[in-house]
């Protein structure tokens, strides 16, 4: 059957919809890489240590024992401390590992573990393809994802870097059986009032703010 034409008019409107978001997004992400190239090393540090110190004594974090935690780039939110805290306090600490398209969540145990690992060509340190560790999905899943972002809403809205790594692994979580709570770290630049979404985009249950 051919789609009639309000049908036709219905997929246009929502094709431009999507455009409209899309380059909304575009134009977003460029204003907020320009304001976190802005930032200065003190005002990053002093900010990402009260960050940590406000992440650590979430009843998120109290309460999770399997926590996966990206590895901070010069414009993101240090992530030091927090992974530090991690090791010493006996939880269990999973990294992303980017091949292609896909995203997993590999188990690391320990600082110098960590400091080890060979560089992607972004310049972040992974687990090598093919090697083996343990995959958060295949042993427990997870009880709380840090999310990174470009920029995010007091109210758990955010916005990526336009891979959709993320997005896609919560959702692999919930088809997986598990309900990981989401916790996004934001530099006060990083503030925004509203961002553009999708359907396909989550919401993160606490953001917080320096």
């Amino acid at each position: 059957l051919k789609p009639t034409r309000d049908q036709q008019s219905m997929a246009q409107i929502a094709q431009m919809a999507a455009s409209a978001v899309s380059t909304a997004k575009q134009e977003l992400r460029r204003k907020l890489r320009s304001a976190l190239t802005a930032i200065t090393e003190k005002q990053r540090q002093e900010e990402s240590d009260v960050l940590a110190e406000k992440f650590l004594a979430t009843e998120e974090y109290q309460s999770s024992k399997r926590i996966s935690v990206y590895l901070s780039m010069p414009t993101e939110v240090d992530t030091e401390k927090i992974l530090e805290d991690i090791f010493t306090s006996g939880r269990m600490c999973f990294i992303p590992r980017y091949e292609g398209p896909t995203m997993d969540m590999l188990r690391v145990y320990s600082m110098e573990d960590i400091n080890s690992l060979p560089k992607t060509k972004w310049n972040i340190k992974q687990p090598k393809a093919g090697e083996e560790r343990e995959n958060a999905l295949a042993s427990g899943g997870l009880d709380l994802i840090l999310m990174p972002g470009l920029g995010f809403t007091r109210d758990g809205h955010r916005i990526g870097r336009g891979k959709g790594y993320y997005d896609s692994y919560l959702a692999k979580c919930v088809q997986s059986g598990f309900s990981p709570r989401t916790v996004g770290l934001a530099f006060s630049v990083q503030l925004c009032d509203s961002v553009p979404t999708t359907e396909k985009d989550m919401t993160i249950d606490k953001i917080l703010f320096p």
